[in-house]
């Protein structure tokens, strides 16, 4: 089984089971091993009380894309601690973006980076993730 392969295994097995993802109108659109991109559009139910995304929902969305790109090796995975910027609101209708990438795996602790735009480009958020490797797998390989 390649990489990419087990990656994509590991997501449809997290995604099925992900019903808080789902809830929020997240979309899993690439996975690989130790990357993620996730995305949305912020609809009414995402706004906060000055119409703007809720720094939670734009949070989640990252998180969510740190969880399948640390996930991606068929070991479960939890997070330790994370960390997020705004850099920029995120307004109704706008498409968010949020891309994991994984900068460390060492032993059963990883780092990973998500940068969350507006598009392809303009920025919105910058997230930092510590994962932690635990027993247990997605699949039986």
């Amino acid at each position: 089984m390649t990489p990419e392969e087990r990656a994509r295994r590991c997501a449809e097995a997290m995604w099925s089971a992900d019903a808080a993802s789902k809830s929020m109108g997240f979309q899993l659109d690439e996975i690989g091993e130790g990357r993620a991109v996730m995305s949305m559009t912020v609809e009414p139910q995402h706004l906060n009380g000055h119409g703007i995304c809720h720094g939670g929902i734009i949070f989640a969305l990252a998180d969510s894309a740190f969880a399948f790109a640390c996930n991606s090796r068929n070991v479960q995975a939890v997070a330790q601690h994370n960390s997020i910027s705004y850099l920029a609101p995120g307004r109704l209708a706008d498409r968010l973006v949020a891309v994991a990438v994984e900068v460390s795996l060492a032993g059963r602790s990883g780092i990973y980076d998500v940068r969350v735009t507006r598009g392809e480009a303009e920025a919105v958020a910058v997230f930092r993730g510590a994962s932690r490797l635990l027993s247990g797998s997605h699949f039986d390989e």
